[in-house]
């Protein structure tokens, strides 16, 4: 029996998680979990299975799904997972280092593989490694919190630590207001997408108002991405249909451009865009020139800007500092200031708090709050959790038919 030898181990953000999986898997740990040492170990992530697919791709094999002789590319994501841990399994290892294993999963996904979880643990030594007190697994005794590089195991604390609070007052003034005066945004009116014959969208229609504070959520694969793109302006598929982005029919002589400006996007992928050494107050001032780094001097007025913003977040002693030396949770929100940064009228916020820990979620969520209250700027927030603290008007969920997602208002309170 292996039941006493499983680890659920809690990380704040400011662990480098790569430099601690690197320790286990080369059989450097320490402490109590030197029991693996000697032992082999496989790593389950979401980088673990991106650079399969890349193997697979390069060398043009199939390793993960040999028996329906699939690439793991082609398989949806919740079932790139499972396929990738059958893989893992099959690899006989000792061990299994679990990284946040519950991330981008629908609620549905999730009760799978907690289950998959608690059958494996009767067979193979797990080690989950999560940044939210919510992930831990129930049926694993021991539980720790590694706070630091060290990497000593803490015990994890219930009680709430004292967390930063966002100012609810002095958010910036934008330096120009935007002369959109129609209340809807956008507007769909039974639209529906396809892709090789395969419907993804099924005749949905959603109307979204300025001031309207609403989640979109649905299962993986639903076609919440696709949703999104057609917003944007991104996807041609929106041309010849009822789709009306900021007062213009989709295909009626207006620009990518014009569209664009008009939207402020977060989305966890775009911090990996920024490669350079820029400091948080040249990330930040980038927001004026929708460009990926700062290659425009500033003005005077657009520095106190963000000098406020900064005041706001309560992170003005850190803007000379390196966007890379930031923490996870800090970078975060200053991705999300500089999206709002001219208080576009739509603001789309694509999973914002997915990795981060508890601590840098309450700060998320609370800026979003801030947002809504203080700014007549409209958020579309997608995200499969539902956080206690974050309170949308409406919700808008796609739920799969054998023809396509269709699209459902949970419920919906018009602004004030």
């Amino acid at each position: 029996m292996l039941k006493n030898t499983h680890w659920d181990i809690l990380l704040s953000n400011q662990v480098n998680k790569k430099d601690f999986i690197e320790t286990l898997i080369s059989g450097e740990a320490k402490g109590e979990l030197t029991a693996f040492n000697e032992l082999k170990g496989m790593l389950f992530s979401d980088i673990a299975i991106e650079k399969f697919i890349e193997k697979e791709y390069q060398y043009d094999t199939v390793e993960a799904a040999p028996e329906s002789n699939r690439k793991l590319r082609t398989f949806s994501s919740g079932e790139q997972k499972k396929e990738f841990l059958r893989y893992c399994i099959n690899q006989n290892p000792d061990y299994i280092i679990f990284d946040n294993p519950f991330d981008h999963l629908d609620q549905s996904s999730r009760v799978t593989l907690l289950d998959s979880l608690e059958k494996l643990s009767a067979s193979v030594r797990i080690i989950q490694l999560v940044n939210r007190t919510a992930d831990l697994l129930p049926f694993i005794r021991n539980k720790a919190h590694i706070i630091d590089n060290s990497f000593v195991l803490n015990n994890i604390k219930t009680t709430e630590t004292d967390q930063k609070k966002i100012s609810t007052t002095l958010i910036p003034k934008p330096l120009e207001s935007f002369d959109y005066k129609e209340s809807i945004l956008i507007k769909m009116n039974r639209v529906s997408v396809s892709y090789d014959e395969r419907k993804i969208v099924d005749t949905i229609s959603w109307t979204i108002k300025q001031g309207e504070f609403w989640q979109l959520i649905g299962p993986n694969g639903s076609g919440k991405s696709t949703l999104l793109s057609m917003i944007t302006g991104d996807n041609p598929k929106g041309y010849g249909q009822e789709l009306y982005l900021f007062g213009r029919k989709k295909g009626s002589g207006e620009s990518i451009w014009e569209i664009k400006k008009q939207i402020g996007i977060f989305s966890t992928a775009m911090t990996n865009l920024f490669k350079k050494n820029h400091s948080l107050e040249q990330m930040i001032l980038s927001g004026f020139f929708d460009s990926i780094g700062l290659y425009t001097e500033p003005t005077t007025l657009q520095k106190q800007i963000v000098d406020q913003w900064l005041d706001v977040i309560q992170m003005s002693h850190l803007k000379k500092k390196t966007f890379h030396q930031l923490s996870i949770g800090q970078q975060r929100v200053a991705m999300i200031v500089r999206a709002v940064l001219k208080h576009p009228p739509l603001v789309i916020l694509d999973e914002p708090v997915e990795g981060l820990d508890d601590e840098n979620v309450a700060l998320v969520i609370q800026l979003i709050n801030v947002l809504m209250q203080e700014t007549k700027m409209t958020i579309i927030y997608v995200s499969h959790r539902i956080e206690p603290m974050l309170a949308p008007t409406s919700i808008f969920e796609l739920i799969p038919t054998a023809t396509g997602s269709i699209g459902k208002i949970k419920f919906h309170s018009e602004p004030n």
